[in-house]
């Protein structure tokens, strides 16, 4: 089974405000080693969308990062992961069963088991 790697956007994310220590580099790279990814963030889903689709990326889901149950019940994957930078995101991972990575730790790309 895949693993599920969420994305939250600023602070996280190099295309966020402020930019974070995740590369969109690293998210196709684990795109490539198969993981499901996309973002669960405070920003709107359409404002989401339009910065993975200014980047070319195709990912499997948006949601708010109080969406991160239904993420989960629509993908089922070996295991779940969410990347940010607030204590508030790490509440709403942890509160639907994801492992909550801290965004600098991140650039460590624990999601790649290879």
């Amino acid at each position: 089974m895949p693993t599920l790697v969420s994305f939250d956007i600023d602070g996280t994310l190099e295309a966020g405000d402020p930019p974070g220590p995740v590369t969109m580099n690293m998210v196709r790279k684990a795109q490539a080693h198969g993981c499901i990814v996309g973002s669960s963030s405070d920003r709107p889903i359409p404002v989401q969308q339009a910065i993975w689709d200014r980047h070319g990326i195709e990912v499997s889901f948006v949601s708010s990062k109080q969406g991160l149950p239904e993420v989960k019940e629509r993908f089922p994957a070996e295991a779940y992961y969410h990347i940010g930078d607030t204590d508030l995101d790490r509440q709403f991972a942890l509160a639907a069963g994801f492992r909550f990575v801290w965004m600098d730790e991140g650039s460590t790309e624990p999601w790649i088991l290879d």
